[in-house]
């Protein structure tokens, strides 16, 4: 009788055992081949400047907050993370991006930078280095990356605007990356589409920034793993 017992509480013990090991490997995160977390199918990251920041309106208005709420509608589980910072440079994303892909794991990384840049005045061959650099690592860290471009006015001169319009599509061609060639395309011809500064879009333009990003991400998001 107590030998019948014992066999009776191992095989509820080694059922437990099955169903716990089983459910480990249903809620564990994906691993590629050296050990390390791959991307999460549902995270989305944005390092920008103050163009997706949402400089001069509250957070939730900025176009990376309102594309979390459009593809929530999709997918409940999805995250926007914005780590956009008014005033970044191709420099200061370099040095963020490692931390970022490593915290978040992306399966997506949007690179909105170099428009302080040239503001600046500092060297193009540095940008490009750079924001080669980011989608470098970001795509060795699993993500499909969005190179998205700006344009500068036309008093930098011609030359200087036209190497930095075609810095972007270099990179996006040599890093294997979209590109999406200028944020501001769908506004960028009406003033009433800024703030005074004449720099920067107003609360009202986000949405329509959202929906020009979304026609080259909509298909990269559609084309991610089930999460």
């Amino acid at each position: 009788m107590m030998r019948a017992n014992r066999e009776y509480w191992r095989s509820i013990v080694q059922v437990f055992v099955t169903a716990l090991t089983l459910l480990g490997a249903i809620s564990a995160p994906a691993f590629a081949a050296d050990g390390v977390p791959g991307p999460n199918p549902r995270a989305l990251l944005v390092l920008g400047d103050s163009l997706s920041a949402g400089y001069g309106m509250a957070a939730n208005q900025a176009w990376p907050a309102l594309l979390e709420v459009q593809l929530r509608e999709r997918d409940p589980g999805f995250r926007v993370v914005n780590a956009s910072i008014s005033g970044e440079t191709t420099a200061g994303g370099l040095a963020r991006i490692d931390s970022a892909l490593a915290r978040h794991r992306p399966a997506i990384v949007v690179i909105e930078l170099g428009s302080n840049d040239a503001l600046r005045g500092l060297p193009l061959e540095l940008a490009r280095e750079n924001l080669a650099t980011m989608a470098q690592r970001a795509r060795e860290s699993g993500a499909k990356v969005l190179i998205v471009g700006m344009e500068m006015p036309p008093n930098f001169g011609l030359a200087f605007t036209d190497a930095f319009r075609a810095m972007f599509a270099e990179v996006a061609s040599e890093q294997q990356a979209e590109l999406l060639p200028f944020l501001l395309a769908p506004i960028a011809s009406d003033r009433a589409n800024f703030l005074d500064d004449n720099l920067h879009p107003t609360p009202d333009t986000q949405p329509v920034i959202r929906d020009h990003v979304l026609s080259v991400l909509g298909p990269m998001i559609d084309a991610l793993p089930e999460g």
